[in-house]
């Protein structure tokens, strides 16, 4: 009788065992659900460094589990139209994502800008004797094989610069070369560092600015507009969904001189998560104040 009553209190201490490990089990799914979180990005130094900085607030400061999209500025916009992603920092308006912005009207959240201040254009060296667009239709162009530098194909910064060549009469003797932001970046320095003649598509805020003596070219008719701002988007529902993301994000905005330090650090050696880490820890004032 006493083994019996010995195997009966086992057996019912082994089912409420399972059964709380079962209760845990399933709250630690819910709440890894309600803590998880996924931020697109292009792979541009100024999105890079804003998104590792949203990235690095979101785990440190509210527990969020991060996953990070790299993607090209069409994906980054479905991406968060369609919901497989909850959120970006990166997009640029009125001017650069215009066309994305178009072809996603009502399937997501503009939270509105984080950044103002920002600028795209053609860049070259002050070095250069050559201050307008209207310039490379004289002989500015042979010293660079009549060729622009420019970054990844389908990014809103090169579709700007075919309509420039286009209304400037540069199309038919003029290539705009596809690469990527990095590269781009890197013959702009390795040109820079020669004293070598080089036109790039550039965009402020961005780094290069801070390490190399470098001018706008002059664009008179316009095409590239006025300057920018940073928006922040999210997927509709993430307010509901995620209200303590969905805030955080919305009150996000820092300054080009901010933004600059992170890209900085990382040009130097950092890594992205080393970067924003730094420049979170050393900037808690303004970290709170996104978080009230």
């Amino acid at each position: 009788m006493a083994l019996k009553k010995l195997s009966l209190l086992v057996a019912a201490v082994t089912v409420m065992a399972l059964l709380a490990g079962c209760a845990s089990g399933n709250g630690s799914k819910e709440n890894g659900a309600d803590k998880s979180i996924k931020l697109a990005y292009v792979a541009w130094d100024s999105e890079i460094a804003s998104t590792y900085v949203v990235k690095e607030v979101l785990e440190t400061k509210l527990g969020y589990n991060v996953e990070m999209l790299q993607v090209d500025a069409g994906p980054m916009w479905a991406g968060v139209a369609d919901g497989s992603a909850d959120a970006m920092v990166a997009a640029w308006l009125p001017t650069t994502h215009e066309t994305y912005l178009k072809d996603n009207e009502g399937k997501l959240e503009d939270l509105g800008p984080n950044l103002d201040g920002t600028k795209l254009g053609l860049v070259v060296p002050s070095y250069m004797d050559v201050n307008s667009i209207e310039d490379l239709n004289g002989d500015a162009g042979e010293s660079v094989n009549y060729t622009i530098t420019g970054i990844e194909p389908g990014a809103g910064l090169m579709m700007k610069t075919e309509a420039v060549m286009e209304e400037y009469g540069l199309k038919d003797k003029w290539t705009l070369l596809e690469s990527s932001s990095a590269a781009m970046a890197q013959a702009l320095q390795d040109a820079y560092d020669k004293q070598e003649p080089i036109i790039v598509t550039g965009w402020t805020p961005h780094w290069k600015f801070a390490k190399m003596d470098l001018k706008y070219l002059e664009d008179p008719k316009g095409v590239y507009g006025q300057d920018e701002q940073i928006h922040t988007f999210v997927r509709n529902g993430l307010k509901d969904d995620q209200p303590e993301a969905y805030a955080f994000l919305d009150a996000f905005n820092w300054t080009p001189d901010d933004m600059a330090e992170v890209m900085i650090k990382i040009v130097e050696g950092a890594s992205p998560e080393e970067a924003a880490k730094e420049w979170v820890e050393a900037n808690a004032d303004k970290v709170d104040a996104w978080l009230k």
